[in-house]
């Protein structure tokens, strides 16, 4: 059943939910955290509009730099503002930042361990039409891969404006990862968000599963799903891949005794995979990862691909019953 402490949307399992990008909460954030902190500065590698930081250009022209078509300037320059006392947030696409520019950010940013915010917009598959060169599946594992760097994941839009401001406040480097297509609005704006807390959204006792972005909603109504078949699924909205949670995820691999972790990503490197290091360290228990199989994108509408490449409530549905096996 549905958390109720956590005041998710009421509307969660309607078909008329409603949906925006996360990029659109990242850019409400960006606002508000300027108009917090001075400190705050914007740059852009000539996607201001994509990527949301119009309104943070409109309101604060002083504070905002577009690099251009620069992605290893951009982080560069951010990683020297950010020595000065600045807080940079820098965002493209996000297989252009980190993916062009990895080595840059980890010697620069992560090396000196300076509070570079790092936005990679337009991640996974649903991306659609742009196709594979434009489809990041590998950023998770590109980041959580550096010593110091903090990995966001948010559920919806909403959550993406409450990480943006909570970023804006810590010390570390960070990587926010954002959608370009609509994703179902999961919470509210009373739903608890921590950086490096994972919450359950759905309470359960025969099996986890372990969802980021908005694989979250699709783990949601696979759970409500199960129920009719007397499974109980305990959902997880795991937003920070590092650090990861390994408090709550621990907690749910004991009371379970199974967990299905679902991404928009390649499985390799993923949130299947630090959840996989976590689990097998400390409390080994069957686990099925789904996400992208070893495969690059394609280009195709959104629901097409994410159909196509396994992402659905189906597949969800056919990965507990495959480790509720494994467990007995």
């Amino acid at each position: 059943m549905i958390n109720q402490n956590l005041k998710l949307n009421p509307k969660l399992f309607d078909e008329d939910i409603e949906e925006a990008p996360t990029r659109k909460g990242f850019g409400e954030g960006l606002v508000i955290a300027g108009d917090e902190n001075p400190n705050v500065v914007a740059l852009c590698a000539d996607l201001t509009e994509s990527t949301r930081m119009e309104e943070f250009k409109k309101k604060n022209p002083s504070r905002f730099f577009e690099v251009g078509v620069a992605e290893q300037n951009l982080v560069t320059v951010g990683s020297g503002m950010a020595a000065a006392g600045k807080i940079p947030f820098v965002a493209s696409y996000a297989t252009f930042s980190p993916g062009r520019n990895w080595e840059q950010i980890r010697t620069t940013i992560c090396y000196n361990n300076v509070p570079v915010k790092i936005v990679g917009s337009h991640a996974g598959i649903s991306v659609g039409p742009d196709g594979a060169t434009h489809q990041a599946l590998e950023d998770i594992a590109l980041m959580r891969a550096l010593p110091n760097m903090v990995v966001i994941v948010p559920v919806d839009a909403i959550e993406a404006k409450k990480a943006t401001i909570a970023m804006s406040k810590d010390k570390m480097p960070d990587y926010l990862r954002l959608s370009r297509s609509n994703v179902p609005t999961v919470t509210t704006e009373e739903t608890p968000f921590e950086i490096g807390k994972a919450e359950v959204f759905f309470e359960g006792k025969d099996v986890t599963v372990i969802a980021c972005g908005q694989m979250v909603h699709r783990a949601l109504l696979a759970a409500e799903d199960l129920k009719k078949s007397n499974i109980s699924v305990r959902v997880i909205n795991c937003s920070t891949i590092k650090p990861l949670d390994s408090k709550t995820i621990l907690k749910a691999a004991e009371e379970t005794g199974a967990i299905v972790t679902v991404e928009e990503h390649q499985v390799n490197g993923g949130l299947g995979g630090a959840v996989s290091e976590l689990v097998s360290a400390h409390f080994p228990v069957p686990i099925k990862i789904i996400g992208i199989e070893d495969h690059f994108g394609e280009s195709g509408e959104p629901e097409e691909l994410l159909e196509k490449f396994g992402l659905t409530v189906e597949n969800i549905i056919k990965a507990v019953t495959q480790v509720l096996r494994m467990k007995h």
